[in-house]
């Protein structure tokens, strides 16, 4: 047996050492690539928590200031990451039909609640169930939605200016995790729930257990990937039974005592009941692919929405000049407002929009998007004098959102909270492909407008009551932590919240 063992090791080391030192595809192209180690590939220093993974993007990014594109391997396949914005333009929106898809992670029929939500769907199957998700978006479903999260963000706003002087620093991620899952409990699945007082509600519970996407989730996600007819055999999914069994039974008990009692609620789950027989005869949307939906628009929206209100309240207390000139802009809107605040008011609010737009310029908490190759496609020539590379079917190419919106080339003094860069009309910077962090073309994020108004709510009724400001827990600058994908600070969210004037009962 240790025979046996010994001489496996050997020869997955000889394996490893060959296909470290073989010629690099991208190599043979003239493609500026990152340097890789076997099975971990070229991001292995964010595998192993060396460096954060936005960081190590960036990186990779860094490598041709130049190059229209560069590559690296993620894990043993080469991958192109793409730096030039008009040739992200061309990919996301001109030769959409060359881009379709993000990756194809397989295996979905291991994992049915996740392999239907809309973000894993492909082709014509996306296509469908976004034309029935769409409208759940629109401005008038928006506007239906608002006092829903206007409720919430009031809710949070008294909280917060209630505390008392010796327990008012606080960590805001705790604060904006719990009004996150508060607004996408009501807005998404019908479920009104303060987790401000019930901290621990079943629904927060849950979902704060299927969006922990480290340690062991990792094990598995590797576990189905690599070993498909193994995971099956021993019923492995990404998700427990617990959490897959209660959200389907929270939208079946929806659907179940709406359509008896005969109850229209402006939320989610009303608009996938009103649309779920469109699509015809055999293409119905199940139980089951409703609550995908629904999950999906929890799971895409409840981490970055929490994580982007934390980055834009730090950044707010780490420049208290900015914090009063966005106080000022609200304290006079109230005035002539009164306590009736509306969508339209609220998005009048130029300031409070420059403020949101350069926390996510600065804090995309999502550092890259993807898309992957269905039909053969040619690349320009990434430096003068090297040869196009073509992109096969099934191949992959990174839009690097964290490293482009930090690019000096795109904007001026790009590590530094400028929101003043928003208020220039003549700037391009929204509609170029500069500036991400919705993705974009016809596979941006679909729930965009939905965060948007989210953030802006929260942001707005917790500054009409309260001022936050650095204390000794706040560490400056801001430190990155490293473990896991998304952009979160190292040593939490800490600021001491002061109560103002104006309060909401």
């Amino acid at each position: 047996m240790d025979f046996f063992w010994i001489s496996s090791s050997v020869l997955a080391i000889l394996i490893a050492c060959y296909l470290y030192k073989r010629r690099h595809p991208l190599q043979a192209y003239g493609i500026p690539f990152k340097s890789w180690i076997p099975l971990l590939g070229s991001t292995w220093e964010s595998i192993i928590t060396k460096k954060p993974f936005a960081v190590v993007v960036q990186d990779i990014y860094n490598l041709a200031p130049t190059a229209k594109y560069v590559g690296f391997y993620n894990r043993m396949s080469p991958v192109v990451m793409i730096r030039d914005p008009e040739l992200i333009k061309s990919i996301t929106v001109k030769n959409f039909d060359h881009f379709r898809n993000h990756r194809n992670f397989g295996n979905d029929e291991l994992d049915s609640f996740l392999g239907n939500n809309l973000l894993l769907l492909r082709d014509d199957r996306w296509k469908e169930v976004r034309s029935l998700i769409t409208p759940a978006f629109t401005s008038s479903k928006l506007r239906s939605m608002f006092p829903l999260m206007t409720e919430t963000a009031m809710n949070v706003a008294k909280y917060l200016s209630t505390l008392s002087q010796d327990q008012n620093v606080t960590e805001m991620k705790d604060v904006f995790t719990r009004y996150a899952n508060d607004v996408f409990a009501t807005c998404a699945f019908g479920i009104t729930i303060n987790s401000l007082t019930d901290r621990q509600n079943k629904f927060y519970a849950l979902g704060r257990e299927a969006l922990d996407i480290h340690s062991v989730a990792i094990m598995k996600f590797v576990m189905l990937r690599l070993f498909p007819r193994l995971s099956k055999k021993l019923g492995l999914t990404l998700l427990s039974k617990e959490v897959t069994d209660f959200f389907k039974k929270v939208v079946s008990d929806n659907i179940k005592v709406r359509e008896e009692q005969g109850i229209v609620r402006p939320d989610f789950i009303q608009l996938m009941m009103e649309t779920r027989h469109k699509l015809g005869p055999g293409k119905e949307l199940t139980v089951d692919d409703i609550t995908a939906q629904a999950f999906v628009f929890f799971f895409g929206g409840f981490e970055t929405t929490s994580s982007l209100l934390c980055f834009a309240a730090h950044e707010l207390a780490a420049n208290p000049e900015l914090q009063e000139r966005l106080h000022a802009e609200i304290d006079s809107i109230l005035e002539d407002a009164g306590d009736e605040m509306t969508l339209e008011r609220l998005n009048s609010l130029e300031y409070l929009d420059a403020v949101i737009n350069e926390a996510l310029r600065m804090y995309p908490i999502i550092p890259i998007t993807d898309r992957e190759c269905s039909k053969r496609f040619e690349l320009p020539e990434t430096l003068p004098g090297t040869k196009p590379y073509v992109l096969e079917e099934g191949s992959h190419v990174w839009l690097p959102i964290y490293a482009i919106q930090r690019d000096p080339r795109y904007f001026e003094k790009p590590d530094n909270f400028k929101p003043d860069r928003f208020l220039d009309k003549s700037s391009n910077i929204v509609i170029g492909g500069s500036y991400l962090p919705f993705g974009m073309g016809p596979r941006n994020c679909i729930g965009n407008r939905f965060s948007l108004v989210e953030i802006k709510v929260a942001l707005f009724y917790i500054l009409a009551s309260c001022r936050l400001e650095v204390c000794s827990k706040t560490t400056l600058p801001i430190e990155l932590k490293k473990r896991g994908v998304f952009l979160m600070a190292k040593n939490g969210f800490w600021l001491r919240v002061v109560a103002r004037k104006k309060s909401f009962d």
